[in-house]
């Protein structure tokens, strides 16, 4: 089916947020042509109303599939209580490690299903969706066989990362290479065969693991063919960004304690710095990403909601591209650009969505909005017309 899709302000992506008069022509679900006055012969008109029309969002960094939540950690750290200090007394990650490992597959899917709704209803086609609360191979298996379901539920393009390294649990306390081996390595071959994984992650800090004892799975996931990415340089500087840079990471996310060094060194490999202004807001944090240094230094900056039960409890990528407006500072253009073509690339899709431009997926949302400073100024307020997700509204 062929559609000509008229009468819209289109942003194709990163040549800018200035809106052109132009026409979208789509067949099944590829944009074949972009342009002023395109042949209408045997396509199907869509009158989209003079509305925005953007590519479609992209949240490239969420942990939307767990159990339980977190919300007695959130008044504990209002009383003065540290991310670090409930992290090391039982709680944080390894308090959701039971509520996720108790839940089924169908369980884990119903809960994630409304968290996944309110993304999608902000125009988000995209989704990244990591393990990294089960701690243990079946439960680490199950929440990527939840995030897998999920794309067969809904009219959204899910993309999944093994994050077993994501915190050593109480039964391999002191053991951090054990668990590396028999855990995030074993249970990755099993993801891999199940065909559950699209890239590796890992968390890389004081209260998590050391580069080195990374090493051994980042190494794995290259024998694997795998794409790897890094929590990187959150609360300390812990060389999280170099080792990143070093494996050809698609991303390193965080990065609130990387320098200029850490800078030059992505930008070299192309490795993408994913901005999380939500846990930085949710932690009451002070230091700020070093933008001025990614600026610099070419390095690419996307957005994302980080959406998980603790340190970022956000389902609104709208609400983070304002945050990133407002507390780092970023400009219009990259904070679309941040969760479009830029989030697409540290997902390795680059060639795939993140832009209207021929050849791409048909995946754009329709806005009732005069420009994109609307979509980033405004703070609670959704103006979405139209999702439309390979070439049909969805």
């Amino acid at each position: 089916m062929r559609k000509l899709w008229i009468n819209a302000r289109v942003v194709t992506g990163a040549a800018g947020v200035t809106p052109g008069a132009l026409e979208v022509l789509t067949e099944g679900d590829r944009i074949v042509a972009v342009g002023a006055t395109l042949d209408r012969a045997g396509a199907e008109l869509v009158d989209c109303g003079g509305a925005l029309m953007t590519p479609a969002l992209i949240d490239c960094h969420t942990h939307l599939v767990y159990g339980g939540n977190r919300a007695r950690e959130f008044e504990l750290r209002l009383e003065g209580a540290s991310y670090e200090q409930i992290a090391r007394e039982g709680g944080g990650i390894a308090s959701t490690m039971a509520a996720t490992r108790a839940l089924s597959v169908d369980e884990l899917v119903a809960s994630a299903l409304p968290r996944l709704d309110h993304l999608l209803a902000e125009g988000v086609g995209t989704v990244e969706i990591k393990s990294g609360y089960g701690l243990e191979i079946e439960a680490e298996l199950n929440m990527l066989r939840a995030a897998r379901r999920l794309a067969g539920i809904r009219p959204v393009r899910v993309v999944t990362s093994w994050l077993a390294a994501h915190a050593l649990p109480p039964a391999y306390a002191g053991r951090a290479a054990d668990y590396i081996r028999e855990v995030a390595i074993a249970g990755l071959d099993m993801a891999h065969a199940e065909g559950l994984v699209d890239a590796v992650d890992a968390f890389c800090e004081g209260i998590a693991f050391s580069p080195d004892e990374l090493e051994p799975l980042f190494a794995h996931a290259a024998r694997l063919g795998l794409p790897v990415k890094l929590h990187a340089e959150q609360l300390t500087r812990s060389g999280g960004v170099q080792m990143a840079a070093r494996h050809g990471a698609l991303s390193a996310d965080h990065v609130e304690y990387a320098v200029a060094e850490d800078a030059v060194a992505m930008a070299a490999a192309g490795t993408v710095a994913v901005l999380l202004p939500g846990a930085f807001y949710t932690l009451r944090e002070t230091r700020l990403p070093p933008v001025g240094a990614f600026r610099e230094h070419g390095v690419r900056m996307a957005l994302a909601t980080d959406c998980n039960p603790g340190t970022s409890p956000v389902t609104s990528l709208l609400l983070i591209m304002n945050m990133g407006a407002t507390l780092f500072r970023l400009t219009v253009p990259e904070c679309l650009d941040g969760v479009t073509g830029i989030a697409a690339a540290a997902l390795g899709l680059g060639a795939e969505t993140g832009r209207i431009a021929p050849g791409l997926s048909a995946d754009f949302a329709l806005w009732e909005a005069e420009s994109v400073a609307l979509l980033v100024n405004r703070i609670g307020f959704n103006p979405l017309k139209w999702r439309v997700f390979k070439g049909e509204i969805a």
